[in-house]
């Protein structure tokens, strides 16, 4: 009787702890393919996740969390929860939401070390713990760790290729200067091994290679008018 009892309340345990977490799969809105390293962050209880190859993702919440989905090059989506049931994100690539999400500098600093200090003790690697290298926890954190580097590489270039600097080198405004940055957006490498005269060089010489583009593109145009 007593092992019964036992084997009850661990089933109960198990249920409750699968209750606590939120499953599911994020998508690319446009061609429907999973995508893999996308960073799941409940802002609520601060517990963190990311998708694997297949684009799944487990993350400790509750109904009346809010979750944001972030990765590189897309737009972050925010989902509250209604309900525990598996979850399909789809994320909007920043070219497809270049309308809808202004280039700017204005996102708020983002210091990983303060904010997820657990991150980085357990991506450490300790010879004489095998959990360590083998782990889900740990290889999902040293994943979550390369995030964080390329969230802070990002941010440091937003900071520096901004509206302003950019539109007061080159003659664009509104549309055209948000689809300059994005076809001309530096590298973090770039703007770290580059000074202010480099990089307003570089938009320069940018400016003029989508000048020399449209005036292929209109003589090709002109040409085919021609012939037909």
């Amino acid at each position: 009787m007593r092992t019964i009892f036992i084997l009850l309340l661990s089933v109960a345990a198990g249920l409750a702890n699968a209750q606590d977490a939120l499953k599911g799969t994020v998508y690319e809105s446009a061609g429907g393919a999973r995508l893999s390293n996308v960073f799941v962050r409940n802002i609520n209880n601060k517990q963190l996740g990311i998708t694997d190859k297949q684009g799944n993702f487990t993350v400790k919440a509750e109904t009346g969390n809010t979750l944001i989905f972030e990765a590189p090059g897309y737009v972050a989506d925010t989902l509250y929860l209604v309900d525990m049931l598996p979850k399909k994100i789809q994320l909007t690539t920043q070219t497809i939401a270049l309308r809808e999400v202004k280039i700017s500098s204005t996102r708020e600093a983002f210091d990983p070390h303060k904010e997820y200090p657990e991150i980085y003790t357990k991506s450490k690697l300790y010879v004489l713990s095998p959990t360590t290298w083998f782990g889900k926890e740990a290889r999902d954190a040293r994943r979550m760790k390369k995030f964080f580097r390329r969230e802070q590489e990002e941010r440091r270039v937003d900071a520096v290729f901004t509206r302003t600097y950019v539109g007061s080198i080159v003659p664009l405004k509104g549309e055209d200067l948000d689809d300059f940055m994005l076809m001309y957006r530096p590298t973090y490498d770039f703007i770290k091994g580059n000074n202010n005269t480099s990089l307003a060089v570089y938009i320069n010489d940018s400016y003029k290679s989508l000048q020399r583009y449209r005036l292929k593109s209109v003589n090709r145009k002109s040409w085919s008018l021609r012939t037909i």
